[in-house]
């Protein structure tokens, strides 16, 4: 098969190493991708949100099947122009990305469905949101509708707080995203990603992830699109945890029935962002592809190819898909972003080390804004630019190896990296040996 990946970040990086490692992939071709794709795909030139140039590409390479990596086309109805010109996607259509596109359509189908969920409303006026306030307690949880690259919500631990951040909302702040503003109650627990492959019908589950947003150690700072994960969380089967079926039963399955049953079936990956509270996992928010970073990790973990599964989803056949087969280690991934992210920043800086930090045990560095200049050397271009992700027999062992390969081997003064990527995992590993 000739296999055509859109996007250009440490996600669509990690897909297309293990998309390339099918037997079904013939040709792996990739719009735009990066300095890492380009070693092992054919890229080019079209940015990712270039629907009419997509589908042309598509059909005058006579393409045989689209990944769609990142969830701007998805939600621009890349899906739909495809699949009306015959060409084979996976993703779901625009109407069904709305469960990533729009948070107000999210929280109100889980009304609609009994998904268990936070206590919420929408507003598109500032003093009825202000008023709403009131009626909650702090901290308070203020979402923009729209699609903001991980970056629109805020929790406001005081109602003065909240009060000024929809201000800034409704004065632009996240532009036509937070039109249209949500507000929850704060939902105490532990936050968990949990990834599924859906074929309009069915869904199959894979496994978790745990992300870090924030931008410094110690969750300081404004939130990004992800500074870190590892996988599998050690515990999330364990006590004061809610196991894969629970999530299945309740949150996952009665949304591809929901969806279905809507006429708005959903084919692609859940992403279901969860809060494991006292009472069981309640959905934070879904997003319609895999994460960046977690993708990452998953993609190191799966032993199961992982095109085939997509294949079978596109067709409504996830039936015939056998379990989905995981390595044991553990995987962990540090972004090094550029100093001032997710605020403004430099491009163009040079990166060395990277090839010799994937000789080292267990590592492989995933690109993510990066491009070779015109010396050949690599540059970077964007505000997340590597991850380096790295296995272990153990939790420990995968996040030193990982650190050892920032320390050791990557030279770039203007990037910087999270210290304290999965600490908490660490922490719970050390609690659970002195019991």
């Amino acid at each position: 098969m000739k296999i055509l990946l859109i996007g250009s970040g440490g996600r669509e990086h990690a897909l297309a190493w293990k998309l390339s490692q099918s037997p079904l992939c013939e040709q792996l071709i990739c719009a735009p991708g990066n300095a890492g794709i380009c070693e092992i795909a054919d890229c080019v030139n079209i940015a990712a949100d270039d629907i009419v140039g997509l589908v042309d590409f598509a059909l005058s390479e006579a393409v045989n099947f689209v990944v769609v990596g990142p969830e701007v086309p998805l939600a621009q109805g890349l899906v739909d122009e495809l699949a009306k010109k015959g060409v084979a996607v996976f993703g779901p259509t625009e109407q069904a990305a709305m469960l990533e596109s729009s948070k107000a359509f999210t929280k109100d189908f889980c009304t609609r469905h009994n998904i268990p969920t936070a206590k919420y409303d929408v507003f598109t006026d500032l003093d009825d949101a202000k008023a709403y306030l009131g009626e909650m307690s702090a901290p308070y949880v203020i979402k923009a509708d729209g699609l903001a690259a991980g970056k629109g919500v805020v929790i406001a631990e005081t109602k003065a707080e909240a009060e000024a951040e929809l201000a800034e909302f409704f004065s632009g702040k996240f532009g036509e995203a937070g039109a249209c503003v949500v507000i929850e109650e704060f939902m105490r627990g532990h936050e968990i990603s949990f990834f599924a492959l859906a074929d309009g019908k069915m869904v199959l589950p894979l496994c978790e992830a745990q992300d870090h947003k924030r931008a410094y150690d110690g969750d300081k700072g404004p939130n990004t699109g992800g500074m870190g994960a590892y996988s599998p969380v050690p515990g999330f089967e364990g006590p004061g945890f809610t196991d894969t079926a629970r999530i299945m039963d309740e949150i996952l399955i009665p949304t591809v029935r929901g969806m279905a049953a809507e006429d708005n079936p959903f084919v692609g990956v859940l992403f279901a962002g969860l809060m494991m509270t006292a009472e069981g996992p309640k959905l934070i928010e879904y997003n319609v592809r895999f994460g960046d970073p977690e993708c990452q990790v998953l993609m190191r973990r799966m032993k199961t190819d992982l095109l085939e599964l997509m294949v079978l989803a596109a067709k409504g056949r996830l039936v015939d898909a056998k379990t989905v087969q995981w390595h044991k280690d553990s995987v962990v991934n540090v972004v090094m972003a550029a100093q001032g992210y997710p605020g403004p920043y430099n491009k163009g800086e040079t990166i060395k080390g990277v090839d010799a930090a994937n000789l080292m045990d267990g590592v492989k560095v995933f690109h993510a804004g990066t491009v070779r200049g015109d010396d050949g050397l690599l540059k970077s271009a964007g505000g997340r630019v590597l991850n380096i992700t790295a296995s272990g027999k153990t939790i420990e062992q995968a996040v030193a190896r990982a650190y050892t390969a920032i320390d050791d081997a990557i030279i770039w003064p203007g990037g910087f990296v999270r210290r304290d990527i999965a600490k908490q995992a660490l922490n719970n590993n050390n609690s659970n040996q002195k019991q």
